[in-house]
Order: structure tokens, then sequence, then C-alpha cells
């Protein structure tokens, strides 16, 4: 009997170890890991913003006065100006990069309008002497800008993805006709109820160089689709705003009158960008 069960432990042994080593010589389970898509943000896109922006300017709007006695200039600059902005637009093509870099080249479309004021201790046009003039002055004007631009994405939180970016370009201003309106002030002399005088001046139009500085974050709506909202700081280098009139052409006086300053504007923008990826 003790024999019978020796031997039967003796069996029972010698299994558990066959059964270890063919566990220890056999493969490991291969384990299949689920696929993962990683999108490549990589490609083309195009987009459309439109904005509003509010115009500024240096007060450094110069012009040159025509003497028609002496056939001599002076210069001169206006006391105030105020240049009001209106609604912008514009529309680009651009390629993504990476996930950090991408680029643009983008055409856009404004429009804004001037006022401006000049005191003189001199009489307006037919004016008697010893009294002075203040005159108020009136124009708009329409500008196409063309710009290469560059951002930085500063990483995605929640669908939303803040960036950076500056561009290069430049722009084209045209101004149109300034109407100028000059009434008497009192001065050694009285004015007496004498009337307003007006003028009209020709619009100039020429080309800028540009640059802008832009902030802002884009959000995913839908595959393909992203919403823009940002900031873009522009400055537009100053230019020709206007000629004589026809009265001081007409007296002898050539080339342009008027230059304006530097155009600064603050826009808040919004816009779509489509991908292709």
């Amino acid at each position: 009997m003790i024999r019978f069960d020796a031997l039967a432990l003796a069996a029972a042994m010698a299994g558990v170890s066959a059964g270890i080593a063919f566990a220890a010589d056999a493969a490991p389970p291969e384990i299949k890991m689920p696929e993962v898509s990683v999108k490549d943000a990589r490609g083309w896109y195009v987009r459309g913003d439109v904005g509003y922006a509010v115009n500024a300017s240096r007060n450094d709007t110069k012009f040159r006065a025509y003497d028609p006695a002496g056939g001599d200039y002076s210069s001169g600059r206006f006391d105030s100006t105020r240049f009001g902005g209106d609604f912008s637009g514009g529309l680009g093509v651009g390629y993504q990069f990476n996930d950090l870099f991408r680029a643009d080249v983008t055409g856009d479309f404004f429009t804004g309008d001037f006022n401006g004021r000049i005191s003189s201790d001199s009489p307006c046009g037919g004016g008697a002497g010893g009294t002075g003039c203040s005159t108020r002055a009136h124009s708009s004007f329409r500008a196409g800008s063309l710009m290469v631009n560059g951002y930085v994405d500063l990483g995605t939180l929640a669908g939303f993805t803040p960036y950076i970016g500056a561009g290069l370009g430049a722009s084209r201003v045209s101004w149109s006709s300034v109407d100028a309106i000059g009434s008497c002030v009192d001065g050694g002399s009285g004015c007496g109820g004498a009337a307003s005088v007006s003028a009209r001046y020709p619009g100039e139009s020429d080309w800028r160089m540009t640059y802008a500085l832009m902030a802002g974050v884009a959000y995913e709506v839908a595959p393909n689709i992203k919403v823009d909202l940002g900031y873009r700081f522009s400055h537009i280098a100053g230019g020709d705003m206007f000629g004589y009139s026809a009265a001081d052409s007409a007296a002898g006086a050539g080339g342009t009158m008027g230059r304006d300053g530097a155009l600064s504007r603050h826009e808040i923008r919004i816009g779509l960008r489509i991908t292709t990826w």
C-alpha cells in the first residue's frame, strides 16, 4: 500500500514538472494593440475674414500752401486730425507646414474717413486784413492690401488653438477729394458777417509699405472648418493725400499739396478657415 502511494505521488510530480517545462518552452500569447490613426496637420487651406477697424494717426498730416502773389510755398500741418475706421474684409490662401507653423497670402479691402482742422492768423481767401481763418476739411479713402503672413500655433486645448503672427506687404490707398470750408475769425479787425470760403482739392493714390502683428484663437467647429477670432495691428506708411485746387493750379502751383501721416489700424476680426487635411 505504501509502495503504491509512493509510485502515484512520483507519477503526479513528473506530470507537473512536464507541464511546467512545456509552459516555459511555449511562446507567450500575442497581445494585439488597437490601431490609432494620427492626423497629419499639413496641407492647404483657404480663409475669409471680416472685421471692424479703428484708424489712428500721429498728428503729422502736412500740407504746402501756395502763395500766388509771390509764387512761394509755405509748410503747415493740421492742428487736429481724426481718422475714422469702418468695416474691412479679406480673403486668403495658406499652407499648414506642421502643428506649429503656417503661412498665408491675403488680400484685404477697407475704407476710412478723415476730418481735420487748421487755424490761421491770416485771413481766409478774400477776407479782410486783421482777421483770421479756421478751416475744416473732410475726405474719405479706400484701400487694398496684399500681405504675406506667418503664424505660430501655440498648441490645442479643448479644441481651442491660440496663435501669434506677423505679416509684411503693401497697401494702395486712394483718397477722394478733400472738401475744405474756411470761416472768418475775428482778430485785429472784425469779420463783419463775412461768408465762408470753400475749396476742393483732388485726392491722390499711391502704394505704401505695410506690416502687421496678429494674435487670436481658432476653434474647430466641424471637421476641416475652424472659426478664427483675433486682433490685428497694422501700420501703413504715410503718403500723398491731396493735390492743389483748380485755382491754385491755374495760378502756377504744382506737385502734391497734402501728405497724410502713417495710418495705424487696430482691428477685431472674425473669420473661417477651411482646411484640406
